[in-house]
């Protein structure tokens, strides 16, 4: 490309570089969405893999050319270009990452990392000025190492637990640390500069991840809860569906999000859950039935249901838990990990009285 495309190409970028950069977000996360699908798919991957490389790429040809170290006619023209490259990079991660997460999150549980993503794929649109700065662009790039290979290393290795998160941060830090070394190497004066915070504030990152996945603010990716209801009925067939027989729920009640069961004396009632895990991945489900004590105004769990769960099937892995001497008031059941990860919730409001109410009977 010549001097003069070169030109002309800053003076257009130049013009209209906030609408690029809002198309770019808008249109890049539409695309993600109906895309990226599942987090064990091979092409799902790759596509987080290409960002990846470009703004770990990005990053370095930036402090290269800052350190002098890279000079020349072609990465003169193209210099201007590299933060919004990076911001693009950036931005398809954080994007991919807010996808995913939220398909395994609970939002009254672990909704606040899912935020955080999202806090970070829009904030991502004002930090062109700051991505000049290598504590910044290290920063960024842990933590898109860091959430990728939380979800990456568990569909790789088939098992999810706290030894495999552990497992994650230290792949996360030796990559991390392996990049730093190669600036460290090839961008001396750019590293000495800032070498100090560039270490506390990786290390505070690390801890602060750590934390929030110990506290189960992240969610149990790459878990994905696929449905979750509750029934007055269901039964397992021989040909391994279930036949179900619910009340009509007029849309949950339905922006309220829990929905009335309305039960005859000593009627039991049923929770179905299906459970996405990637493929050979099997894992422990618990059903935690809940009331609401109003009294003591918490929540009791009332019962624990414990199964198991074979990952690959698309639409998740069928399960359904029975609870008998069940009262009036408000109920909930979380479907959850051993660790106390929760997948989802299912809440209702149980009425018991003599009034048998129709039931509409579906096959899952």
């Amino acid at each position: 490309m010549n001097k003069f495309s070169f030109q002309n190409l800053k003076i257009f970028f130049d013009k209209y570089e906030s609408t690029l950069s809002a198309l770019t977000l808008v249109s890049g996360f539409i695309f993600d969405y109906f895309t990226l699908d599942r987090v064990d798919y091979l092409w799902d991957n790759i596509f987080i893999i290409i960002y990846l490389c470009v703004a770990g790429t990005s990053i370095l040809v930036i402090n290269l050319y800052e350190e002098g170290r890279l000079r020349n006619n072609f990465v003169e023209h193209v210099y201007e270009f590299l933060p919004f490259t990076l911001q693009f990079a950036f931005g398809g991660l954080f994007s991919a990452f807010t996808i995913f997460y939220s398909k395994s999150a609970s939002f009254v549980s672990s909704g606040i990392f899912v935020l955080i993503l999202f806090t970070l794929l829009v904030g991502n649109e004002f930090f062109k000025k700051r991505y000049q700065k290598l504590v910044f662009q290290v920063s960024l790039y842990f933590v898109a190492i860091f959430a990728f290979s939380i979800y990456f290393l568990p569909v790789l290795l088939r098992d999810m637990g706290v030894a495999i998160f552990l497992s994650s941060g230290v792949v996360s830090l030796g990559l991390i640390s392996a990049f730093i070394f190669l600036i460290s190497y090839f961008a001396s004066n750019r590293y000495k500069e800032s070498h100090k915070h560039i270490i506390l504030t990786i290390l505070s990152l690390y801890l602060s991840i750590n934390l929030l996945y110990f506290l189960n603010i992240i969610p149990p990716i790459p878990l994905s809860l696929t449905i979750g209801d509750v029934y007055h009925l269901v039964e397992r067939q021989a040909n391994g569906s279930y036949v179900v027989m619910g009340e009509a729920d007029a849309w949950r009640e339905k922006l309220n999000l829990s929905q009335r069961v309305h039960l005859l004396q000593e009627e039991p009632v049923y929770v179905f859950s299906s459970v996405f895990a990637p493929a050979d991945l099997n894992i422990t489900i618990i059903h935690d039935w809940q009331y609401f004590d109003e009294a003591r105004d918490e929540w009791v769990s009332a019962n624990r249901i414990v199964f198991p769960i074979r990952g690959g099937r698309n639409a998740g892995y069928r399960g359904f838990s029975k609870k008998e001497n069940v009262f009036a008031g408000k109920w909930r059941v979380d479907i959850k990990t051993v660790r106390g990860q929760v997948v989802g919730r299912v809440r209702f409001n149980i009425e018991i009285g003599d009034t048998i109410y129709p039931l509409n009977k579906d096959v899952l």
